[in-house]
């Protein structure tokens, strides 16, 4: 997907970067962001950032590269120290921050940091109840969400008593019964045992089934691959590569610099000589073997 024909312009200059220019609306945008956290530490410099309509953005990078603060610029988690975030085009300020919080949803790696009430139809009622919807319009909501990702038989349980798999299912659920138009998820796969992970990509690619862009949080370059439509790649707070997995993941130069490895299946793909093709996921590995078995030998 191409982003770069100069028609949508958002802010001033700033260090080394030009004016983000699109040639389609981003859904949520974030233009020369810089945050510094109160010990002096800077987390992010001078980032541009935008994610579009229908799309998987994976956000890469080793640990304290940037990627959660980031992100938690993108529904005002955070608060903009120097930069601009967008969302739908608007410049969001502190009179309409509600409005990012409404179209960007947020999973935490920590599914306990955002489960706050009794039962799980209360706490997926919890965001809708909290942005005017009434009662019935949000236990409408919840349980479309909860039957959505088939975790309808959890509505009358204790969150806190549930497993991190289906915590996290809860959560999603509380972002979706929100409707927004982009869902953020921090590590989804983080903690897991093999079943609840299983469980999870497939939400993954249900929500990217019905067209909701997601910007995913991982340090698994093989989920990463798996999942992402793009890969944006973070260091030291600045963003050292963006583009579709096939470029990123056989650049060893920025995995280096990135400080990543890439994932099994190129890795693979160079130890079977079959790297011309450019596979980063098992599939596209076991289809470039076939592909060079089904050649006839001179």
């Amino acid at each position: 997907m191409s982003h770069d024909t100069n028609t949508t312009e958002y802010g001033s200059e700033c260090t080394h970067k030009h004016p983000m220019e699109f040639d389609e609306e981003p859904l949520v945008a974030l233009h020369c962001l810089s945050h510094t956290y109160p010990d002096g530490t800077r987390s992010v410099h001078d980032v541009s950032f935008a994610v579009f309509e229908d799309e998987t953005v994976g956000l890469i990078g080793a640990n304290g590269a940037g990627k959660s603060t980031l992100m938690e610029h993108l529904n005002g988690l955070l608060e903009v120290q120097a930069g601009e975030l967008r969302v739908a085009g608007e410049l969001i300020t502190d009179e309409n921050v509600e409005l990012a919080r409404q179209e960007v949803g947020f999973v935490f790696q920590d599914a306990d940091a955002q489960i706050v009430a009794p039962t799980v139809l209360d706490d997926v009622m919890f965001g809708p109840l909290n942005y005017g919807a009434s009662r019935d319009e949000a236990r409408e909501r919840a349980h479309e969400a909860l039957e959505r990702l088939d975790a309808e038989h959890l509505v009358d349980r204790v969150p806190h008593h549930l497993s991190g798999g289906e915590k996290r299912l809860v959560a999603i659920a509380g972002v979706l019964a929100m409707d927004p138009s982009v869902i953020v998820m921090d590590e989804p796969l983080a903690g897991l045992d093999p079943a609840r992970e299983r469980r999870v990509r497939e939400v993954i690619e249900e929500l990217q089934a019905d067209g909701i862009s997601l910007v995913v949080a991982t340090h698994d370059v093989d989920f990463a691959a798996a999942v992402a439509d793009r890969l944006v790649a973070m260091t030291d707070g600045d963003i050292v590569g963006d583009g579709p997995p096939d470029d990123l993941f056989y650049d060893d130069a920025l995995l280096q610099r990135a400080n990543l490895e890439p994932p099994t299946a190129v890795r693979m793909a160079r130890e079977l000589d079959v790297e011309e093709a450019d596979p980063v996921t098992e599939d596209e590995l076991v289809a470039a073997l076939s592909r060079r078995q089904a050649v006839p030998s001179p």
